[in-house]
């Protein structure tokens, strides 16, 4: 008989379960108490009760996960001294999408040499996961394979859909399932347009194929997700961060009768794929928050322990410490500088904000 199926597939293997996992690696029922209190703090801060400033902080991806796990307890720290007026989450990315080839992190590739041990990528991500919660230090990553989450979204107090997905229908029902929050990335042209759409989808309710936590493969029906806003990261024309273009945003969210909720990426086109113009972008949006603006709740910044980036090498042992294989970052000494200076310049202002009354309805 001809075979007219798997023509391209060369073979297939069984991973393990979410639930085999899970029991594997578990939660400590404080860590879950965390996790929730987590979430509640970032929706809190959606819905205007909350007066900080949301801050997902992190590498651009992890490779190390001694280098993680060093990088989160030095921002531990950093979190407890500004937690006044900043609430930070940590960046645990550990899947990379990619326009053509690459390195597609360390849930795909954990051993950065092209073998592929899926599986055992799964169990160090979730692994590092435990042990970063368990410092109390909420986490974050980007939710592009439609599978992972269940394995993984339980750990998470923030996720993102990122430029390349936003326009995704598969990623939009997924995130209409995800138990965190979540921000849509504008697209990479800049255009508005494909994350206020997510926005509307994803609050709605949706039924899709995907897989329970006994692995089986299920219609999945979700109730929607309210916990959701948009990202600015610029695009292919430029950044998109400027006092227009934010005003720009909260009248096309208005419009779309949807919550005034933009989180500013200090990356990407947004720093003209800079590191070092970060800052540069984060003082210009808390300028902006001490002129009035009570849309923008949230930044994003990548950060690692050493600025820069580097690429993969054969001799993994040649990498340097702390460093990105992926987007360039700013290092540690600048990040924590960065932070304890929004926090100074906001703190007053933020806490008025609060006063004056919760955030603006869209209409």
């Amino acid at each position: 008989m001809e075979q007219l199926e798997n023509l391209n597939v060369v073979a297939q293997e069984l991973l393990v379960t979410p639930d085999q996992l899970k029991a594997e690696l578990p939660v400590p029922d404080d860590v879950r108490h965390q996790i929730r209190e987590a979430r509640r703090n970032v929706r809190n801060i959606l819905d205007g009760t909350d007066h900080r400033l949301l801050v997902i902080v992190g590498p651009c991806s992890i490779h190390d996960v001694g280098a993680a796990e060093d990088y989160a307890r030095r921002l531990k720290d950093l979190s407890v001294e500004l937690a006044p007026s900043l609430f930070i989450v940590m960046r645990a990315y550990f899947e990379k999408p990619r326009t053509t080839v690459g390195w597609k992190g360390l849930v795909n590739d954990p051993f950065l040499n092209g073998t592929f041990h899926i599986e055992e990528g799964i169990r160090i991500a979730r692994r590092l996961l435990l042990r970063i919660a368990q410092f109390s230090l909420p986490l974050s990553t980007e939710a592009l394979d439609p599978i992972s989450p269940q394995y993984l979204q339980d750990l998470i107090a923030w996720s993102a859909i990122g430029a390349r997905t936003t326009e995704s229908q598969t990623h939009r029902e997924m995130a209409s399932g995800l138990s965190s929050p979540v921000g849509f990335k504008n697209g990479t042209d800049g255009s508005l347009d494909v994350a206020i759409n997510a926005l509307q989808s994803v609050s709605k309710p949706h039924r899709f194929l995907g897989i329970n936590q006994s692995g089986q493969v299920s219609i999945i029906h979700t109730r929607g997700n309210a916990a959701a806003h948009v990202v600015l990261r610029g695009g292919h024309l430029g950044p998109n961060y400027g006092r227009d273009n934010i005003a720009q945003c909260e009248r096309a969210l208005a419009s779309a009768g949807l919550q005034r909720n933009i989180m500013i990426d200090c990356s990407h086109a947004n720093s003209g794929k800079d590191p070092f113009q970060q800052p540069v972008v984060a003082r210009d949006v808390a300028a902006q928050i001490k002129a009035g603006n009570r849309s923008i709740m949230g930044l994003m910044l990548e950060s690692n322990i050493n600025a820069g980036n580097q690429q993969l090498a054969d001799d993994l042992s040649k990498l340097a410490y702390g460093v990105s294989v992926t987007d360039p970052c700013i290092d540690w000494a600048t990040t924590a500088d960065l932070l304890r200076e929004l926090s100074t310049d906001l703190a007053g202002i933020l806490r008025k904000r609060l006063r004056s009354g919760a955030k603006p309805d869209a209409a």
